[in-house]
């Protein structure tokens, strides 16, 4: 079942700031672009990919306010699933 949320104006222009700058990692690309992706989606929501590379990042000391940001707006669309 898909979560009914999308990602917010300013997640979305944070998400931009990620993937258009060029000192970027691959991780914080990977979730800001899933994030963007959702902007005006409400029936996607964030691959296991997608949230580990945003997990990866919001972890990451190193990591800029933007992408922090564009981070937590995919992982927050993460569908959950029971664990076994």
């Amino acid at each position: 079942m898909a979560k009914k949320e999308v990602t917010s104006k300013s997640a979305a222009r944070s998400a931009s700031k990620t993937l258009s700058s060029p000192a970027t990692a691959k991780a914080s690309k990977s979730a800001a672009a899933s994030a963007l992706s959702q902007r005006k989606a409400p029936a996607r929501t964030t691959s296991a990919t997608a949230a580990k590379a945003a997990s990866k990042t919001l972890r990451d000391g190193r990591t800029a306010k933007d992408s922090k940001s564009a981070a937590g707006s995919a992982l927050a669309q993460k569908s959950k699933t029971a664990k076994k």
